[in-house]
Parts: structure tokens; C-alpha cells; sequence
């Protein structure tokens, strides 16, 4: 990992630091427990759009006490989410996915994403936490799809990363239940990929981008897109997609694609 760390860009509830081929996206509302708003996500969507090329690991994080309490309440009470809810079907169906893309662009196939969950991840941040690869637990975490109980659903790609991750029916108990998931539960159902003290979340986040970025670069980025699409695929659809992907390799390591 380069010693050099650029300095942070920050927007509203957002801050983008870089250090080499990390980035790290901080979600800074600590007083609000991190609560999201629309302004936040078209922020991330615009540090989507600015990421350089060279960023390999890009790491999510919230400051505070928290990843991030979901969505702030004052949205729904300010009549946002009622004007979207008058709006003309085109309108609103775009304004949704413009939200969804601040999620779905963290499987970009060229770069692997770590969510470093402490504290709450709730409704819109436990999909935040599922948007990503990976993801680092620490032990004091409380995940909650809570959208049932404000009378919505998960509409930011949580449903099918549960399902992938959990299973249809425990991720059906989940949603409908918004019950709470420690950081126990999560490591024992497949949630997470690591649990730690809370004092070590971010040396063990470290640890992992490094063990990442140890890695060939392209290979990374083939192996991502093999078990992205692994499931859509049949058994026969999935060896050949790994032929496919292994010649593209020996041909760039020993030359004789030239």
C-alpha cells in the first residue's frame, strides 16, 4: 500500500480520503448515527464517477458511533418522500434508481469493496454493508432491514445480496421481521467475512486490502468476475467461463496472445 495519502474531498455527509490504490469512503453525519439522505447518495454516485482508474480496494465506513442508522427520518418527515410518491411514474422510477446506483456501482468488476460495519447498520445501511464484496464486522454491530417497519421495502439492491448471502428464507425472515442481527449471528449465517474487537476494525481492514492489493491485479479482476457470475450460470456455462478467463491470463503473462 503507497505511503502517499492525497488529501480528502468532501461533500454533503460524505468525505472521500485515498491512499494509493485504497480509497476510503466515509460516511461523516456522526451525530445522526449516519442517517442517509438523497444528497448523500448522489455524492457517492459522483465519487463513482470520479474514482481513478488506479484505486484496486475501496473501503466504506461510518464516523461515529455507527456504519449508519439507515435513512434519515427527516426525509420522510420533510414531504420528500411524499412529493416522490406524487410524482409521474418516469420521474419516480428514475429518482429510485439514481439512489440504487450510489449502491450497485460498488460491484464494479475492477475494484473490490470492504464495508467496515461497527455499531448500527440499519435498513439503508445494512444494504449499504451488502452492497459491498466484503465485509469486516466489528463486534459491538447490530444489522436490521428495518424498511418494513416505516411500511416500505428494500429497494437498494439489499434484497438480492441477502439472498445470495442467506438463503431465500432467512433473508424472508429478516425483511419482514426487521429484527436485529448481532455480529455473532451474521458471522455464524454468512454475513460476514470477519468479526473483530471493535478496536481492531480498522487494523483488520487494513490487513485485508493489503492482502488484496498482494495480488495480480487482472487476476483479481477476473476471479471478481467469475463468481459474480457464477450463479447465473449453468455448471458447464461456468467452466467455460474460467477457460475463457485463464487463457486471457497466460496469454498476457507469457505473451503468446501477441
Amino acid at each position: 500500500m503507497s505511503a502517499a495519502t492525497e488529501s480528502p474531498t468532501e461533500g454533503p455527509g460524505v468525505r472521500l480520503d485515498r491512499d494509493g490504490p485504497v480509497a476510503t469512503i466515509s460516511l461523516c453525519r456522526p451525530a445522526v448515527l449516519n442517517a442517509q439522505t438523497p444528497a448523500m447518495w448522489a455524492e457517492i454516485n459522483e465519487i463513482a464517477r470520479d474514482l481513478p482508474g488506479d484505486v484496486r480496494v475501496v473501503v466504506v465506513r461510518g464516523e461515529g458511533r455507527a456504519f449508519s442508522a439507515g435513512l434519515d427520518r427527516q426525509a420522510a418527515a420533510s414531504g420528500e418522500l411524499a412529493k416522490l410518491a406524487a410524482s409521474e411514474d418516469s420521474v419516480a422510477l428514475a429518482r429510485i434508481a439514481g439512489y440504487q446506483q450510489a449502491f450497485s456501482w460498488l460491484h464494479r468488476p475492477d475494484i473490490v469493496t470492504i464495508a467496515a460495519v461497527h455499531g448500527h447498520a440499519i435498513g439503508a445501511g445494512f444494504q449499504l454493508a451488502l452492497a459491498c464484496d466484503l465485509r469486516v464486522v466489528a463486534d459491538d454491530a447490530k444489522f436490521s432491514m428495518a424498511e418494513v417497519a416505516l411500511g416500505l421495502v428494500p429497494d437498494l439492491g439489499g434484497t438480492k445480496r441477502l439472498v445470495e448471502l442467506v438463503g431465500y428464507a432467512r433473508a424472508m425472515e429478516l425483511c419482514v421481521t426487521g429484527r436485529r442481527v448481532s455480529a455473532d449471528e451474521a458471522d455464524k449465517i454468512g454475513l460476514a467475512n470477519l468479526v473483530v474487537p471493535v478496536g481492531d476494525l480498522d487494523g483488520a481492514v487494513r490487513d485485508l486490502s493489503a492482502a488484496i492489493l498482494a495480488g495480480n491485479r487482472d487476476a483479481v479482476v477476473e476471479i471478481k468476475a467469475l463468481l459474480a457470475g457464477a450463479h447465473g450460470r449453468t455448471y458447464e456455462a461456468q467452466l467455460r467461463a474460467e477457460r475463457e478467463a485463464q487463457l486471457r491470463r497466460m496469454r498476457e503473462l507469457f505473451g503468446s496472445g501477441e
